[in-house]
């Protein structure tokens, strides 16, 4: 089982301590469910926890189903235990909280991890983006944008004051190759209009999916992340007019009032591969 295609756009979280609900969470219509080991456990729990999630991995009932399993930070007394889960079979990626160290990652990889997903969510974190990003067996980078603010002790932060953080993580996901981030948790649960607009910004910086705390927010964020029905038959207009006009190298072509070049045509074809899922 290799890494988890770059289309997955939704990533709901579920308690580790719930097993319960691990097949009610890979019903959600999520892309991928992550099981979490870290902040959603008590500390009195986490030991019980890791055994009722390898209990479940091992198991028949799990069948084909995968999950991405969120460990504790190598600074807590329950990593090394967590990393006996890494390389168990079901488990398509290995959620790393508090990146900091390309060491740390490399450490996860051995313990037989297919995937990583580096949870960016420090000032040292940011600081080390480029290294954590080329590290082997990146997937995408994650933000966590939350507990940043809390290290960087930003009170109230704005979306507009964490602008500068997300492009980061664009940047440097672009550079070493891998796939678009992962946009942060909106803590918002009723609120669909806010959560709307938190994907749809997400969308336009060019992150690939978002973290979820709850099945309600799961359709939202498959809807809004992927192409709308204006983008997908606007690209099919470019791409037609530029097939009528001999490709790329034809004659100048304009749609919908505007001239058409490569970079139209290359956004158009994008639209199309994200909109096929790929």
């Amino acid at each position: 089982m290799g890494a988890p295609p770059p289309s997955h756009r939704s990533l709901l979280f579920v308690p580790g301590s719930r097993p319960e609900r691990f097949d009610k969470a890979l019903a959600a219509g999520a892309s991928l469910v992550i099981i979490d080991l870290e902040d959603a456990v008590a500390p009195a729990d986490k030991p019980a926890a890791r055994a009722a999630l390898q209990a479940w991995l091992v198991s028949p009932a799990r069948g084909d189903r995968a999950v991405v399993v969120r460990i504790n930070s190598a600074d807590t007394p329950w990593f090394d235990d967590d990393l006996a889960l890494c390389g168990l079979p079901g488990v398509a990626a290995v959620m790393v909280p508090k990146a900091e160290r390309a060491a740390v990652l490399a450490r996860v990889v051995a313990a037989g991890a297919r995937a990583l997903l580096p949870l960016v969510e420090s000032a040292a974190g940011l600081g080390a983006l480029a290294a954590l990003a080329a590290a082997p067996g990146v997937w995408r980078l994650a933000f966590g944008s939350i507990d940043l603010q809390v290290d960087l002790g930003m009170k109230d932060a704005t979306e507009d004051e964490l602008l500068p953080f997300r492009l980061q993580l664009l940047l440097a996901s672009r550079l070493a190759g891998i796939g678009a981030p992962i946009d942060g948790v909106s803590t918002t649960i009723d609120d669909e209009p806010r959560l709307v607009q938190d994907v749809q910004r997400a969308r336009r910086l060019g992150f690939g999916g978002k973290l979820c705390i709850h099945p309600r927010q799961v359709a939202v964020v498959n809807r809004h992340l992927a192409p709308s029905d204006d983008e997908r038959a606007w690209a099919q207009r470019v791409l037609a007019a530029a097939a009528a006009a001999g490709g790329a190298g034809g004659a100048a072509i304009a749609v919908d009032g505007k001239m058409v070049d490569k970079p139209v045509l290359l956004r158009a074809e994008a639209i199309l591969r994200e909109a096929a899922g790929g």
